[in-house]
């Protein structure tokens, strides 16, 4: 179900229930959309803090990024 923001305003606890019911709704602006409701997750569990301890590995020189590609992030593509 696509809604425009109008709608969404007047008639958000309608669109609760139609998620709640498992139902996909889209929010748009002039046609465009821009959000989407879906249902909130809950944790079944607590998060446990060092979870991927030595699963995930850093190089030293994660941080030394090449100018080149700094550049290239700034829209310069270079000659």
């Amino acid at each position: 179900m696509t809604v425009n923001v109008h709608e969404a305003k007047t008639h958000l606890s309608r669109l609760l229930e139609a998620v709640e019911a498992g139902e996909d709704v889209v929010i748009a602006r002039a046609g465009k959309p821009i959000a989407r409701l879906v249902p909130a997750t809950m944790r079944t569990q607590p998060r446990t803090p060092g979870a991927w301890r030595g699963q995930v590995v850093i190089a030293d020189d994660f941080d030394e990024t090449p100018e080149h590609l700094i550049a290239a992030f700034h829209g310069d593509t270079g000659p």
